[in-house]
């Protein structure tokens, strides 16, 4: 987040009043808002060309659409993304954070509140991005090393080697095709299931 522009929020708020209070928040808060909107499947697709910052739904309650929206952002184009509301209802708190909602805010919005409350979500969504890419790295580094041992033994195996010099065979082939050794294990048991 940058200090020097402002910082782009996407609204979307079906109600004009609460709307204009919203965007008159915002912009005392030195934020662009690109757009005041309803939630619906073609919101998805203008995303890249609109590219928010932080998205801010402003709701009475977080409604089943709403919800299934939010999935499908977190899903396919992440975002942070605040949802302003009257409804405290905890089933609703937590189906919105499992729907993506990085913050549930109940009951007002005083405009000096807005800049802290969007500045504390948007850093919750960096935070959580770098968690996922964490995990998804440690589990594809946990598959690759599966891989690796089956890819062994099926080695071992056929050559009747040992462990060592298995792993050494096939990261020769690796080099030698300037290849990941991962690739190359996975060629070794594709091959192996062939003739199975």
């Amino acid at each position: 987040m940058s200090t020097s522009s402002p910082l782009r929020v996407l609204i979307i708020d079906a109600d004009p009043e609460r709307r204009a209070l919203l965007v008159q928040g915002l912009h005392s808060n030195n934020c662009l808002v690109l757009e005041r909107a309803s939630i619906t499947l073609n919101l998805l697709d203008s995303l890249p060309q609109l590219q928010p910052d932080v998205i801010v739904i402003d709701a009475d309650s977080p409604d089943r659409d709403t919800l299934e929206n939010v999935c499908m952002i977190s899903r396919d184009q992440p975002h942070p993304i605040v949802l302003f509301t009257d409804d405290d209802d905890e089933a609703k708190i937590t189906q919105a954070i499992r729907a993506g909602v990085t913050s549930y805010v109940v009951k007002g919005i005083a405009p000096e509140r807005i800049k802290p409350i969007l500045q504390v979500a948007m850093l919750r969504f960096a935070e959580h991005q770098t968690l996922r890419q964490d995990l998804a790295s440690a589990q594809n580094q946990l598959a690759e090393r599966k891989l690796i041992e089956r890819a062994k033994g099926i080695v071992m195996q056929q050559k009747n080697m040992s462990e060592s010099a298995a792993y050494n065979l096939l990261r020769k082939m690796a080099m030698e095709r300037n290849a990941k050794l991962a690739d190359i294990a996975a060629q070794v048991v594709d091959l192996a299931q062939a003739f199975t």
